[in-house]
């Protein structure tokens, strides 16, 4: 009888602490032995040459979920987690969406009913509150995260889905209570709409005058403002896809302060720049996002909150919105007169292309090291998310979730190579150097030399647990308790 079902042998092993030549022997789906001349295996794999690293965890993207303006992103769960596995992600963690007016129980059976059966990989859900009604925050939110679902993302901006002040202190109050963490897009509602209704007035509606109507100075007071409210709740808080100089710098600040503010970037602010989005006709908005790509200057500033510790995560955000069609980029199909970037859905796909990306300008221009790259990719994620250390490390113990990657291996970005049900990519033509060649998910192969074999339905729902990290720190508001009514001052 063999010792294990399989063994990877004579690759190296990183992960976000070591880099080491070892074998990994692989039993029941789970990592069961890591060392050298492991004994015999039902299976072999050649890992000579290549990088052995923890599967990707894209812990933000937009899977079969409706716009707030009426769009549909065009990948399913089967598409989406395809394209992850081709990009070396083996864990996809989506957003059960609340509609205003909706039990946050219903969203949640909804997006099960949407999923199961039809994951390649496995998954986990974030929670979207819009309606903090009494049930929802007494009730529905603490059953839901004592149920495995850990992470609530608010909106300061959006109309259908925007909370004000005070109910987002109420959801931090909840999460603060219950253990779970809250993810923020922090973005000055206000600010938007007033610039963008002096834009349309002045017949400036292309996609480039997107990038003017979501200034930095919107996505720096809103997480300004996100991080006073953590202040007052008591609670770590997660800002997404952050991208401009002055919100980079307040999130530093507030960890300088001892706030517990982790933040996210994304391949936008990476490898797209203000400059995309006045392209010929209307294709600068297969680049429009929100936030918008900025300037080159705001763009090497991303560059270094990746390399000095600024961001913990890098997620793709990709929202699949095709660029022909009813319901993508433009609601209703591209008409150039009535066309308005106001009107234009926002986000951009790049599920599938998130780490490559990554791999070849990060690693292989030594901005970041491999280990840096697993931490940002898969690790942090995991543990942020509360599925660490089943997922996001390669140890005895953990699920094999496996990527292998040949660092040699140089490819040219075309939408016909990628794998998920875009009709475009923001990234044609560009030239990349690392990929994965061989994917691993609970120790089957899923991913082999450009071909998807995990079939729908192979992904598994993992229930998230309640990260130690989220924990009050105890802090005051001159004396004042809020969780408890607590006093420590005058008489």
């Amino acid at each position: 009888m063999d010792e294990f079902d399989t063994v990877i042998e004579g690759g190296t092993v990183v992960t976000a602490g070591d880099t080491i030549r070892c074998d990994i022997g692989i039993r029941d789906g789970v990592i069961a032995a890591l060392g050298l001349d492991l004994g015999a295996g039902g299976r072999r794999i050649d890992a000579t040459d290549l990088l052995v690293m923890p599967g990707g965890i894209d812990a933000h993207c937009h899977i079969d979920q409706r716009s707030s303006a009426g769009g549909y992103t065009n990948d399913t769960w089967e598409s989406g987690t395809r394209s992850g596995l081709a990009g070396g992600t083996t864990m996809l963690i989506p957003f059960a969406a609340q509609r205003r007016g909706q039990s946050l129980h219903d969203a949640v059976r909804r997006y099960h009913d949407l999923a199961d059966g039809q994951a390649r990989s496995d998954y986990a859900f974030h929670l979207i509150v819009s309606d903090p009604t009494e049930a929802v925050l007494q009730d529905e939110l603490p059953a839901l995260i004592e149920a495995g679902y850990t992470s609530v993302k608010i909106y300061l901006t959006y109309e259908s889905l925007r909370l004000d002040d005070k109910q987002s202190l109420r959801v931090l109050e909840t999460a603060r209570r219950e253990g779970a963490l809250t993810m923020i897009h922090a973005e000055n509602h206000e600010m938007i709409t007033w610039l963008t209704d002096k834009l349309v007035s002045a017949g400036r509606v292309r996609p480039e005058f997107h990038r003017v109507a979501h200034a930095d100075v919107a996505e720096s007071e809103g997480v300004n403002r996100v991080i006073s409210l953590a202040e007052v709740a008591d609670v770590p808080v997660l800002i997404v896809h952050v991208s401009a100089k002055d919100a980079i710098t307040a999130i530093r600040r507030a960890r300088g302060r001892g706030q517990r503010i982790y933040a996210e970037t994304c391949p936008q602010y990476l490898f797209l720049t203000e400059d995309d989005l006045v392209r010929s006709g209307w294709e600068g908005a297969k680049c429009l996002c929100s936030p918008p790509p900025r300037d080159a200057a705001n763009q090497e500033l991303v560059w270094n909150g990746l390399i000095d510790g600024t961001f913990q995560i890098f997620s793709s955000d990709h929202a699949a919105y095709r660029f022909d069609g009813d319901n993508g980029k433009f609601l209703g199909g591209l008409d150039e007169q009535t066309a308005g970037f106001q009107k234009i859905a926002n986000g951009v796909p790049g599920l599938e292309l998130r780490l490559p990306l990554l791999f070849s300008e990060g690693v292989l221009t030594q901005r970041i090291s491999l280990n840096r790259f697993v931490e940002l990719s898969a690790t942090n994620a995991a543990k942020l998310y509360g599925v660490y250390p089943r997922k996001g490390t390669i140890a005895v113990g953990a699920d094999a979730d496996i990527a292998l990657w040949d660092p040699r291996l140089t490819r040219t970005v075309s939408i016909d190579m990628l794998h998920d049900n875009m009709d475009y990519t923001p990234y044609e033509g560009r030239v990349v150097t690392g990929w994965p060649v061989h994917v691993l998910v609970r120790g089957e192969t899923a991913f082999k030399d450009g071909e998807v074999l995990a079939p729908p339905g192979n992904g598994r729902f993992v229930r998230c647990a309640r990260p130690e990290w989220a924990r009050p720190l105890g802090r005051r508001i001159h004396g004042f308790e809020p969780s408890t009514g607590a006093f420590e001052g005058w008489s």
